[in-house]
C-alpha cells in the first residue's frame, strides 16, 4: 500500500473544522469570563471574589470542568494533527504567528494551572484572589509577569482565530470596529484589575507582617496568618516537570513523525511542473499549493488554503486523467465560479502522479514586489447596490470650452454627487472621466442599500437640475444626468498597486450597473434601475415604464424600469 494511505483522515475535513471551531469557542468564552473577572479587581478584591463565585458556578462543576478540559484536549490534539497533516512548514507569516502563539499557550499556562487547580485539588488550598494575587504580585512577581505575558498571548491567539472564522461574514465589517475596541479593552482592563488587586494585597501583607517576607508560594488565604508551605514550589515540582515533559515529548514526537514520513516518502516522489519551466519534486499527498510554497513559486491563496476562494486555482495541462474528482468543498467553489473541467483548486488538489499546471492568477514574486504593494485584506463577496452616473452629451457640452472651465464644471458636478451619495449612506468608489461609481450596502442590509441608492439617484437629479439652471447661460445644451442602479453579489476588497489602493467592487453586478447607466443615455432618460432593485427597495412603481433589455455580457434579458426626470422625485 502506498504511504499516502496512512495519512488519510478518519473524519471528514468538515467535521474536524467544526470540532476545532467548537473547542476554540468554548476556550474563548472561558478566557473572556476569566479576564472580565480580573477586571473587577479595579473595583476591589472583594468584587473580584464575587465575580469568581459566578465563574466557578459555571466552570468548576462536573459538567463545566468536563466541557472545558475536553475542549482544551480536542483543540490541542487537532492542532498537532494539523501540523502533522501539513506537508510543508513553508507558510505565510500570519499562519506561522497563529501556530507559534498556539504552541506557547500550554507552555506558559502549565504553572498557572498547577498553582490553582492542582494545589486546590491536592491540598485543599482555595485559589482565592487574595492567595493567588499574593503569590503572583508579592511572593513571586517574576512568575506574575510571566502569567501576564501568557494572558496577552492567549488573548491574541483567540482573537486571531475569531477573525479568521468571521472575516467572510457579510456583517463582520459593520461590527469589526466594536470587536476591535473590545479586543483591546478587555485585556487592558484585566491587567489593570490584577495590578490594582496586587497593590491592595501587598499593602495588606506589609501591614500584617510588619514589613517581613510574605512567605510560601501560594501563601495563606487569610491576610495576617502564618505563611504555609502548602503548594510550595518544591512540592509541585514533579507535576511541573511531568507536564512540561509531556508537552516536550508531544512536540518531539510530532517532529519525529514528520521526519519519518518524509524519509519514507522519498521513494514516492512526484513532479509538479509549472509554465516557467520550474519543477518541484514533492511526496504524494502534497497539495499543489504546498508544492508551490515549498518550491518558492509565487501562488495566491487569499483564504489561507481552505477552499473558500478560487484565487489559487490552476489549469491542469497534463496528467488530469490520474486525478481524483474534487471533494465537496472544492466542487462547491468550482461550481460557483463556473470553472472548466480542467481547472482545480491548488489548495485541495493532491496529485498522485506527475502533472503540469498553470496558476490562473499569477502574483508578482516577493522579491520583485515593492513596499505596500502586497494584496491587502482578502475580498469578501457581499450583497450590495451599485450606482453609476454620468453626464449626458458631455463631449458636446465641453468641446468648445477652455480646460479650466471643464475642470470647474466637473468639480461642481463631483461635489454635488459626492455629497449626495455620502449623505445617503453610500461610498464613492471612483471617478471615471465624467462618470461616478458608488457602492451602497457595505454596512447595511441589501434592502436598505437599494432604497439608499434610489434616494441618492433622485437627489442627484434634483441637484443637477439646479446646477443646470445656474449654468444655463454658460452651456450650449442643458446639463442632464444618466444614472444606472443594480444590486447583487460582488467581491468587495482593497485593490490597486503600491500606494494607490482603495476599497472597490468587482463582478457582474458592477458590470450590469454600468450597462444600465449606458441604457439611460440610450433611452434619453434620467434613471434606469433593475427589477432586483425594485423588489428589494419596495418602491411604488405605478406609472413607471418597465421593459426587457439585452445587457451586454449576459445571455438572458434583464427587466428594468425606466424613470424620466419628472418621476425621480417619488424616490426622494
Amino acid at each position: 500500500m502506498e504511504p499516502i494511505a496512512a495519512t488519510l483522515p478518519l473524519f471528514s475535513n468538515r467535521s474536524i473544522r467544526r470540532a476545532r471551531l467548537g473547542s476554540g469557542l468554548v476556550m474563548f468564552l472561558f478566557v473572556i469570563m476569566h479576564l472580565s473577572n480580573h477586571a473587577l479587581g479595579l473595583i476591589s478584591v472583594n468584587a473580584a471574589e464575587g465575580g469568581r463565585d459566578v465563574f466557578l458556578l459555571i466552570w468548576r462543576n462536573p459538567v463545566g470542568t468536563t466541557v472545558f478540559y475536553g475542549a482544551v484536549l480536542i483543540h490541542l490534539v487537532l492542532a498537532f494533527r494539523a501540523l502533522y497533516v501539513r506537508r510543508t512548514l513553508a507558510m505565510p507569516m500570519s499562519e506561522a504567528f497563529q501556530i507559534v502563539t498556539g504552541l506557547l499557550v500550554p507552555l506558559l499556562l502549565i504553572d498557572h494551572v498547577i498553582g490553582t487547580r492542582l494545589v486546590y485539588s491536592l491540598y485543599g488550598v482555595a485559589d482565592t484572589y487574595h492567595s493567588t494575587v499574593r503569590s503572583l504580585w508579592v511572593t513571586a512577581p517574576t512568575i506574575g509577569l510571566r502569567q501576564a505575558v501568557a494572558l496577552v498571548i492567549v488573548w491574541i491567539h483567540g482573537c486571531i482565530g475569531m477573525h479568521f472564522w468571521l472575516r467572510y461574514r457579510s456583517w463582520y465589517a459593520r461590527v469589526a470596529p466594536f470587536l476591535m475596541a473590545f479586543a483591546i479593552l478587555l485585556p487592558v482592563l484585566s491587567l489593570l484589575g490584577f495590578a490594582a488587586m496586587g497593590r491592595t494585597v501587598a499593602y495588606q501583607v506589609s501591614h500584617a507582617t510588619g514589613g517581613g517576607h510574605p512567605g510560601g508560594y501560594y501563601g495563606p488565604h487569610a491576610i495576617g496568618s502564618e505563611p504555609t508551605a502548602v503548594g510550595g514550589y518544591g512540592e509541585t515540582l514533579p507535576y511541573r516537570v511531568a507536564l512540561h515533559g509531556l508537552l516536550a515529548v508531544a512536540v518531539a514526537g510530532l517532529l519525529l513523525m514528520r521526519g519519518k514520513r518524509r524519509w519514507t516518502e522519498r521513494a514516492h516522489q512526484i513532479a509538479i511542473r509549472y509554465p516557467g519551466g520550474e519543477t518541484v519534486q514533492v511526496p504524494r499527498g502534497f497539495t499543489v499549493l504546498e508544492a508551490s510554497r515549498l518550491g518558492g513559486i509565487p501562488h495566491y491563496s487569499i483564504c489561507g488554503g481552505k477552499g473558500r476562494c478560487s484565487t489559487c486555482r490552476v489549469q491542469v495541462l497534463d496528467g488530469a486523467g490520474s486525478l481524483l474528482p474534487p471533494d465537496p468543498t472544492e466542487q462547491k467553489t468550482l461550481t460557483r465560479i463556473g470553472a472548466a473541467p480542467d481547472v482545480r483548486l491548488a489548495c485541495q488538489l493532491r496529485p498522485s502522479h506527475d502533472i503540469t499546471v498553470v496558476p490562473m492568477l499569477v502574483p508578482m514574486a516577493e522579491t520583485a514586489t515593492p513596499t505596500f504593494s502586497q494584496e491587502a485584506t482578502p475580498g469578501r463577496e457581499r450583497e450590495i447596490a451599485v450606482l453609476f452616473c454620468d453626464i449626458r452629451h458631455f463631449t458636446t457640452l465641453t468641446e468648445e470650452r477652455l480646460p479650466f472651465d471643464i475642470v470647474f464644471l466637473l468639480n461642481r458636478y463631483f461635489t454635488i454627487v459626492g455629497r449626495v451619495i455620502e449623505a445617503e449612506g453610500g461610498r464613492i468608489d471612483k471617478f471615471i472621466g465624467d462618470g461616478v461609481m458608488a457602492l451602497f450596502g457595505l454596512g447595511t442590509t441589501p434592502e436598505i442599500a437599494c432604497r439608499q441608492a434610489l434616494k441618492a439617484a433622485a437627489a442627484i437629479v434634483t441637484e443637477i437640475d439646479k446646477l443646470a439652471a445656474e449654468l444655463a447661460d454658460e452651456l450650449p445644451k442643458p446639463l442632464q444626468i444618466a444614472i444606472g442602479v443594480h444590486t447583487g453579489r460582488a467581491v468587495v476588497g482593497s485593490m490597486g498597486y503600491g500606494n494607490v489602493k482603495a476599497l472597490t467592487a468587482i463582478g457582474d453586478t458592477v458590470n450590469v450597473a454600468s450597462r444600465l447607466e449606458s441604457a439611460a443615455k440610450e433611452f434619453e432618460t434620467a434613471l434606469v434601475f433593475s427589477e432586483p432593485v425594485a423588489l428589494l427597495s419596495g418602491v411604488e412603481l405605478t406609472g413607471i415604464e418597465g421593459r426587457q433589455i439585452a445587457v451586454r455580457g449576459r445571455t438572458e434579458a434583464l427587466h428594468v424600469y425606466i424613470v424620466p426626470k419628472s418621476e425621480c422625485g417619488r424616490f426622494a
